[in-house]
């Protein structure tokens, strides 16, 4: 089965899917590995991570596309990727869903920013009218049913908080976007309760809600009573990320070496301690066994090392 079709069967629930965030393969499999049933790649992490650069449209679609491929092909869980504003018009679209889909994602969101655009949490964003945005979500629903009509095609508008913008027009655009052929509608950046009531209330299709930035934090109880179908974290795991690297480094800088050695002795301990079986390693030696030479398993006898189990 298609990792679309299983985000499909995991949205028939009627429950809001809460989906965090990962910007890179790795994190992913730590996701997937404390049981999460779908993980979201951010484009914020992406970029910051590939490119050391804020979320301004700065990662072009190969980089973007390139990330969502690793991840995709490091889980064996549906994956929602950001695809920012398609990377162009209609016609540059097109390509854009063809390609999310070669990668393995089971959806995509793109939204209605102008080229270059920046996250929606941010002040100076700019949306394009609202007709050459709806030509954008057609030529992607198009797209969507030749290649993989399970592909979850999710418009975001970025109208609430863009500049001239309005929670009437994000709605109005929301509802547009769903007629034109999108299974899910986004809107980016309500600031409090009540704009998301409105936007649950008003939007005529499934809710996908990003639960961060300026936007509340809703519990699991509320999303559900509210009726939201999605709701992603994306920057968390990002954050946390940040966090403990910039604090091992600062101990690290501080107390000398021997604080790399105190943290590899206490990280034994830790659910994903066995660091080379996590990785893969018992992986490829099963799968050595099962097609290679007998022969070549002699190499593990009397090795140093790490001895993936048999």
């Amino acid at each position: 089965m298609r990792q679309s079709a299983r985000l499909r069967e995991l949205l028939k629930s009627g429950q809001t899917l809460v989906v965090p965030g990962c910007y890179n393969a790795l994190s992913a499999k730590i996701l997937e590995r404390v049981g999460f049933p779908a993980v979201y790649m951010t484009g914020y992490g992406t970029s910051l991570s590939l490119l050391g650069m804020p979320d301004a449209g700065l990662a072009t679609m190969t980089e973007m596309q390139a990330n969502a491929r690793f991840i995709a092909n490091a889980v064996d869980v549906p994956l929602i990727a950001d695809s920012d504003n398609g990377y162009g018009n209609a016609i540059n679209v097109i390509r854009t869903v063809r390609e999310y889909i070669q990668t393995g994602a089971a959806g995509i969101h793109i939204e209605d920013q102008i080229m270059p655009k920046r996250c929606g949490h941010v002040a100076g964003r700019q949306v394009i009218p609202m007709d050459e945005a709806i030509g954008k979500v057609r030529a992607a629903a198009d797209a969507r049913d030749a290649a993989d009509p399970d592909f979850l095609l999710i418009a975001r508008t970025d109208a609430r908080g863009a500049h001239g913008g309005s929670l009437d027009e994000a709605i109005r655009r929301a509802n547009a976007y769903l007629e034109a052929g999108a299974d899910m509608a986004f809107v980016e950046g309500p600031t409090d309760m009540g704009e998301i009531e409105r936007i649950c209330a008003e939007v005529k299709g499934p809710i996908f809600y990003n639960q961060t930035g300026i936007s509340p934090r809703l519990s699991e109880q509320q999303m559900n009573d509210l009726g939201i179908a999605v709701t992603i974290l994306p920057g968390a795991t990002m954050r946390v990320t940040l966090q403990a690297v910039y604090d091992f480094a600062t101990k690290l800088k501080a107390e000398g070496v021997m604080a790399e050695a105190e943290f590899y002795k206490n990280f034994q301990d830790h659910p994903v301690g066995d660091f080379h079986t996590f990785a893969g390693f018992d992986q490829i030696r099963e799968w050595e066994e099962a097609y290679m030479d007998p022969a070549e398993l002699a190499k593990y006898a009397g090795s140093v090392g790490h001895q993936p189990k048999g």
